[in-house]
């Protein structure tokens, strides 16, 4: 089970083990905001409940100006696993200017695609193939999408990682 850390802004800063989590909290590092009462940890003395989000006491700071790397886990992460194209499930990323005419390997020049409409795109730009994208792809921003771990979201994290407004 992992644990979703939050700096004292409430902004998630990582993901780590509940066993971390806990040693957090015990040391006086953290207070738990979310736990898992379910299943508590026991010890040889006593039962602690299972953090599932933690605060943590001193202020850490994100900063501002770091970009989001860009990667196939990302992209498709960024559409939902949805083929921009078609709207089909995704599994593939596609270049929309393809790499052999220059086409960057950037948020706004990549989208999710469905293996069928990949290999009839080929290499072709959606233009030439009479194809609209169903969004413009962008990066994208927030800082749930700097933590690593994330990707496998938990019900108790939900309001801790909605995009901010």
């Amino acid at each position: 089970m992992r644990t979703l850390v939050l700096n004292a802004g409430y902004e998630p800063l990582a993901v780590v083990s509940f066993k971390r989590a806990l040693v957090l909290v015990m040391n006086g590092k953290a207070t738990i905001v979310a736990a898992d009462r379910d299943h508590p940890v026991f010890g040889s003395s006593s039962a602690w409940d299972r953090p599932s989000v933690i605060l943590l006491r001193r202020y850490v700071r994100i900063p501002n100006g770091r970009a989001v790397p860009v990667s196939r886990r990302g992209v498709l992460r960024r559409d939902n696993h949805r083929c921009g194209y078609c709207g089909a499930s995704a599994a593939t990323i596609d270049h929309i200017l393809p790499r052999s005419r220059g086409g960057a390997d950037s948020w706004e020049n990549l989208v999710a695609c469905c293996l069928r409409c990949n290999n009839i795109k080929g290499d072709r730009t959606p233009q030439e193939m009479g194809w609209t994208l169903r969004h413009k792809p962008r990066a994208p921003h927030g800082s749930h999408w700097l933590v690593r771990g994330v990707e496998r979201t938990q019900p108790d994290w939900e309001e801790y990682l909605a995009p901010a407004a």
